[in-house]
């Protein structure tokens, strides 16, 4: 192609080699520019060379964000998604806050793509329209007969690279409500070709974790934790450690949470704190065995509960159980479990020239270990710099309320003469034994059918361990006592179910529990979707007729209306009741994150020989699917973590100590468990919804209903240690 590149318009680009356009958000979440980026932080740059550069203020764990934004601007902007670059934006909450957490950012609750799908599209759209104002104004022509196709304005008879008019624009006032493009005009939005961008980088090797971080002059630091929750350091004896090579020194962190060992490198570090004998305080600690905390869950369970979640009459809904014709009831019980990302936790901290600190993480919400460090450091907030790398997983771990990791960090730091940087280490050991945890969490259901098979009551009971409770965000989840996230996904279940009653009660926690991929979804989509496969086979019905019979009919709403929709998808795409020769089925159908997915899995073998899952097909309604590739990734990822997971893992305690240690007793999927994974994303014009942690919530039933179609109905996981074998 032939650019009409004007000579004085190839000086004005080449006097403004300094200027850029600055395109974001203002504290008051309007579109705002610039020319400084002092002045502000946006979510889009254009360099005076025309070089565009999305600010994604997600990080990237690998579910995606670093593409699906960066396709956001590139749409909008009408520049070819190869030719877009990508950073991470900087700790400022004022301007790139998660709008689904208030004042904070982060990275969670599958909201990367559904609270940023608006602004990073009128970011893109306000810049478009900036630069084609500009070469109007160049060239005296009407804005409106101007276009950018593949990074060059077009239109009037002319055409010049948007890199002529970086200048001009950055000069002008973005427009309030720039006009976004119809969805007929996309081209990448939706693009199952768009490739991630993140792809390549990671796999030549130049992508950096902060595992990978290594500045001039660090010091390793480790820490020796407790074995026991709770446990203090009272001191320790570093004798044998002074003969370990590379060996600095140890000392006991302020919060008294364990003691710091300082070395030069990673290997001397833990070699160093293998030789070291600390003395631990045990009076606060947790002293429970696995067996007792389950029996506390189940006896909570079968007691009057704490909370009445739902408001229903639990006299009247016994009532209608007891006289019903039948009676389907079943005791569930989830053990604790590990997120056991890949990269085990990381981060370095060094200090700056000015006075401040910079901490070098994967930053999954950097709002928290700012205020932290601020507070540590006893600096003002703009002295505290994140810079957010890479990571590699989280599945909830790197988002604590306590920013835990950090904090560990943040006291070895503060506890030298801050001339050196310093990297804290995890091992693998490390996550497993003094991570936090999914909590552990028990069930009782009792359902009334009549004699035509009709449901007549359910009364559902939850013991958890409150995930929410005494953090910072207890404010926001939990409403009259009722942590949400301990009963999401029943309290609030689509289905039309006559006479529910929900209850609730709260349980002491053993360990440091947290939110794991899908949080609640993780056991109550398991209860609720088992629950509906007992209840369809005690009433002789098919289980995909027996819930669409609950879902679908006169004023039903189009949620239930959407669930419907992927149950019927997966049952067609899964071939739903004719499983080949020697093959189960099972099915599922859950939402979660504001996104619906339901699947079939198929196994053969049986439950005393080694089950096999053959085949799981997938359906998900996401909304817009912005990047095809990236749902479906997501898709197998989740349904890969959910049923591996359900399949062997849990976390038990002896006396309070953690029993597991490393993948060999907790074990990973393996690429041999499922044989194949099919995805089917529902085409929708309704705004992006979560796909991080949707496909996790209905592997783990769907898997047990296949079981169950000619073995034991699995009420307690893992299913490897209750009845099950695996091929």
């Amino acid at each position: 192609m032939t650019l009409n590149t004007s000579r004085r318009g190839f000086l004005k680009s080449a006097a403004a080699a300094a200027a850029a356009l600055y395109v974001g958000a203002r504290a008051d979440g309007a579109l705002a520019a610039g020319s400084a980026p002092a002045q502000l932080n946006p979510f889009v740059k254009i360099d005076a060379d025309g070089t565009v550069t999305a600010i994604v203020k997600h990080f990237e764990k690998g579910q995606g964000p670093a593409t699906g934004l960066t396709t956001l601007i590139a749409e909008e902007l009408g520049v070819p998604i190869e030719d877009i670059q990508y950073e991470f934006a900087p700790s400022d909450p004022s301007r790139y806050n998660n709008l689904a957490f208030g004042p904070f950012q982060g990275t969670g609750g599958s909201t990367a793509m559904a609270n940023s799908f608006m602004q990073y599209r009128q970011a893109g759209a306000a810049a478009r329209e900036m630069l084609i104002s500009a070469a109007a104004k160049d060239w005296g022509a009407d804005p409106a007969g101007l276009t950018i196709e593949g990074g060059i304005i077009k239109g009037a008879g002319q055409e010049a690279p948007l890199a002529e008019f970086v200048a001009a624009a950055a000069q002008m006032e973005a427009p309030a409500e720039p006009r976004l493009k119809d969805p007929a005009e996309f081209r990448l939005i939706g693009n199952a070709a768009v490739k991630r961008k993140d792809s390549l980088p990671k796999t030549d090797g130049t992508a950096k974790y902060a595992m990978d971080l290594h500045l001039p002059g660090q010091m390793v630091v480790v820490i020796a934790r407790s074995p026991r929750m709770g446990g203090q350091a009272a001191g320790f004896d570093d004798s044998d450690a002074k003969a370990v090579k590379g060996y600095i020194r140890a000392a006991v962190l302020p919060n008294k949470a364990g003691v710091a060992v300082y070395a030069e490198d990673t290997w001397g570090a833990f070699q160093a704190r293998e030789a070291i004998t600390v003395e631990w305080d045990f009076s606060a600690a947790e002293s429970r065995s696995s067996d007792q905390i389950r029996a506390e869950l189940l006896a909570a369970v079968n007691a009057e509960p704490q909370y009445n979640v739902t408001g229903a009459d639990h006299a009247a809904t016994a009532a209608l159980i007891d006289e019903a014709g039948k009676v389907v009831e079943q005791t569930f019980y989830f053990p604790l479990l590990a997120h056991a990302p890949m990269e085990p936790l990381t981060c370095t901290i060094e200090a700056d020239a000015d006075g401040g600190i910079t901490l070098h993480d994967g930053a999954q919400m950097p709002t928290g270990p700012h205020m932290a460090l601020a507070q540590i450091f006893q600096l003002p907030m703009e002295k505290i710099r994140i810079n957010t790398m890479f990571a590699g997983g989280s599945f909830g771990r790197r988002a604590t309320p306590t920013a835990d990791y950090q904090v560990e960090a943040a006291l070895a730091f503060a506890m030298t003469d801050r001339t050196r940087p310093v990297k804290l280490v995890w091992s693998r050991e490390d996550d497993i034994t003094g991570g936090y945890y999914r909590p552990a969490v028990a069930h009782r259901v009792r359902v009334g059918l009549d004699a035509e098979g009709e449901i007549t009551g359910w009364d559902h009971r939850i013991a958890a361990q409150s995930i929410m409770k005494g953090t910072p965000f207890e404010s926001m989840v939990v409403h009259n006592g009722v942590d949400h996230s301990s009963v999401e996904g029943v309290a609030d279940s689509l289905y039309r179910i006559p006479g529910q009653f929900v209850g609730l009660s709260d349980t002491a926690k053993a360990t440091t529990v947290l939110w794991w991929r899908s949080v609640g979804h993780t056991h109550t989509a398991y209860v609720m979707e088992t629950m509906m496969d007992a209840a369809a086979g005690a009433a002789g019905r098919d289980p995909v007729e027996f819930r669409l019979a609950l879902l679908e009919g006169e004023g039903g709403s189009q949620e239930q209306q959407r669930l419907a929709g992927v149950l019927k998808l997966a049952a067609d795409k899964g071939n739903w009741g004719h499983p080949p020769e020697g093959r189960s089925q099972g099915i599922a159908v859950h939402k979660s994150f504001g996104s619906y997915v339901a699947e079939v899995v198929e196994i053969s073998g049986n439950a005393d020989d080694g089950v096999q899952v053959e085949k799981v097909t997938c359906a998900v309604d996401c909304g817009i699917a912005v990047n095809p590739d990236v749902v479906k990734a997501q898709m197998e990822g989740g349904i890969g973590y959910g049923l591996g997971h359900a399949m062997r893992n849990e976390i038990t305690l002896t006396d309070g100590e953690v029993d597991q240690f490393n993948f060999p007793d907790y074990e990973p999927l393996r690429i041999g468990d499922i044989a194949a994974i099919e995805v089917h994303i529902v085409p929708s014009a309704e705004a992006p919804t979560g796909v991080g942690e949707p496909g996790t919530p209905p592997s783990g039933p769907a898997l047990a209903n296949a079981i169950a179609v000619s073995g034991p109905r699995v009420t307690e996981l893992p299913m490897a240690r209750n009845g099950v074998s695996f091929a």
